[in-house]
């Protein structure tokens, strides 16, 4: 893939791109089941369409709380939806920090040879720290609908998505 030189848009996937809301259960079990809750993600429209219509102006980059090892499903999904081609940045798979914190940090690296024209994500703690940063933020709040407190735990504490 030829690297572009505009601007950026920065997609999350789990609440953004993909409908984390009905599968949530999922995390309320011991152990979470992690593999069957990235499995089983259907498109969310909205997402979807802001994200077709910002591949018009901007190179579009995914960026999630997922790890590493979820990679080829992920890639795998984002193609299976149409969506536009992009580097997908995860976390590693030992890497448990929250996912403001990593997220945070990975835009602000592409931030410095980049214009990051917006971030999109539906984890509320992302955003305010992503605005306080400097970068423009599209809240999906059409994901967030729903997200239980198993889904908040694991975003905030396990560092999970």
């Amino acid at each position: 893939m030829t690297r572009k030189t505009g601007p950026l848009a920065v997609f999350d996937l789990d609440g953004t791109l993909s409908d984390a809301g009905h599968r949530q259960y999922l995390l309320e079990r011991t152990p979470r089941d992690w593999d069957a809750f990235f499995a089983a993600a259907p498109p969310l429209a909205e997402g979807v369409q802001l994200c077709k219509e910002a591949a018009e102006e901007c190179e579009v980059l995914y960026l999630t709380g997922r790890p590493e090892r979820c990679r080829a499903d992920s890639l795998d999904w984002i193609a299976a939806q149409g969506l536009p081609e992009g580097r997908l940045f995860m976390r590693r798979n030992d890497d448990r920090r929250p996912a403001r914190r990593t997220k945070l940090e990975i835009l602000r690296r592409l931030g410095r040879d980049r214009e990051i024209r917006m971030v999109v994500d539906d984890d509320e703690l992302v955003c305010q720290d992503a605005e306080r940063a400097g970068f423009r933020v599209v809240r999906a709040r059409w994901g967030a609908r729903s997200t239980s407190e198993a889904m908040k735990d694991a975003q905030e504490r396990e560092g999970r998505t």
